[in-house]
């Protein structure tokens, strides 16, 4: 649900008394030199001359240029002239502060870093964006956790980077896009999914990335309001690769993150998924349980976007049938599609729902400090 705003007068945002935890900050730096510092010479010299080479048309975005600046709302443009999101004391007066977050995850989309068809350089830009991550936000600002950013093209230097990073206990999950060359279920991307595993961090997926293919089955969309609902289709693609693949089957502790896609497609999905394989198993030996299962278990979603339907009555019920301990909050500050904490969820829901939605379920999916320890 979003709150309409003008350019230059920023919304009053006011907070319900109760803390929360924020699954989808999105940071961002006020222009690529911000990564110098982070980077070697080789690779500042490179990114001087040559700048990105992304895999798809344009070099730093979307083949779709959205219709709100920099993707965000008219009133998150910091004083100082920054892009929404450069700057964290702005960031802090206007979301984490009057809306009493308790953490917020970062989650970088600048740079299409993991996107760089040259490995090394990607590689380079990934580790240089983990650097500024923690200098920038979360050494001045302990309510920010990290998402570790990784080159999930290159299998052995995306394990590497996570080795480098996860002692850093602030970083709390490995971060790929969904749009990739190949569906992430592929066996090429597995040791990237150990070595998650073996140092105890989820997966967080935010839809996008640059796989360098139409992003519809059917080629390229007209418009940027088709481009983005194939976000949707994406993340069903993600869902149906990683369990037909027989990832749970390889990594059953293994747990997934869906950050922005909605959610109420996910029980039409397990249901035709149930109903593929009665048919379609002896293709699948490895999986021995109905894939609905593996998505019960295994896989999380953010509320942003919200799914509002026509009758209110109803989002409870999709809620019921996804279960509600798979759900966490998202606001996507500070993009136009932004969610009030306020309002997004019924508050017909119980208390205890309500509470495992906006705290608890993060709390533990992310292994963060209890409320009174924080």
């Amino acid at each position: 649900m979003n709150a309409p705003a003008r350019a230059g007068d920023v919304r009053p945002a006011k907070s319900n008394g109760v803390p929360f935890i924020e699954c989808d900050v999105h940071p961002a730096m006020r222009s690529p030199a911000d990564l110098m510092p982070y980077l070697s010479r080789q690779w500042r010299d490179h990114m001087s001359l040559f700048g990105n080479h992304s895999r798809e048309t344009y070099q730093d975005t979307i083949v779709y240029p959205r219709f709100h600046p920099a993707i965000s709302r008219a009133d998150a443009w910091p004083p100082n002239g920054g892009p929404p999101g450069s700057d964290l004391a702005f960031m802090r007066a206007q979301h984490l502060d009057p809306l009493n977050v308790e953490f917020g995850i970062l989650t970088p989309l600048a740079t299409r870093a993991a996107d760089q068809r040259r490995a090394d350089y990607a590689a380079a830009l990934c580790s240089a964006l983990n650097d500024w991550q923690i200098a920038t936000f979360m050494d001045p600002e302990p309510r920010l956790k990290g998402s570790i950013i990784v080159p999930h093209e290159d299998a052995a230097a995306a394990v590497a980077e996570i080795h480098k990073r996860a002692a850093d206990k602030r970083f709390v999950q490995v971060m790929l896009p969904p749009r990739s060359a190949e569906p992430l279920g592929q066996k090429r991307y597995w040791p990237i999914f150990e070595a998650a595993l073996k140092h105890g961090l989820p997966l967080g997926l935010h839809v996008g990335g640059q796989g360098g293919h139409a992003v519809t089955g059917a080629g390229w969309p007209s418009y940027y309001f088709e481009e983005h609902q194939t976000n949707v289709q994406t993340m069903q693609a993600f869902i149906a690769s990683m369990v037909i693949g027989g990832v749970f089957e390889a990594f059953p502790d293994l747990r997934v993150l869906l950050i922005e896609p909605g959610f109420a497609w996910v029980p039409a999905l397990k249901w035709r998924l149930d109903n593929q394989w009665k048919r379609l198993r002896a293709e699948v030996p490895c999986l021995k349980r109905k894939p609905s299962e593996y998505v019960s278990e295994r896989f999380w979603f953010t509320t942003q976007p919200i799914d509002e339907p026509e009758r209110p009555q109803d989002l409870p019920t999709v809620l019921d049938w996804i279960g509600h301990d798979r759900m966490m909050f998202s606001s996507d500050y500070p993009h136009w599609d932004f969610d009030d904490p306020n309002v997004v969820i019924p508050q017909t829901l119980p208390k205890e729902v309500r509470d495992g939605i906006f705290r608890e379920t993060a709390r533990a999916f992310y292994r963060l400090p209890p409320a009174a320890a924080a």
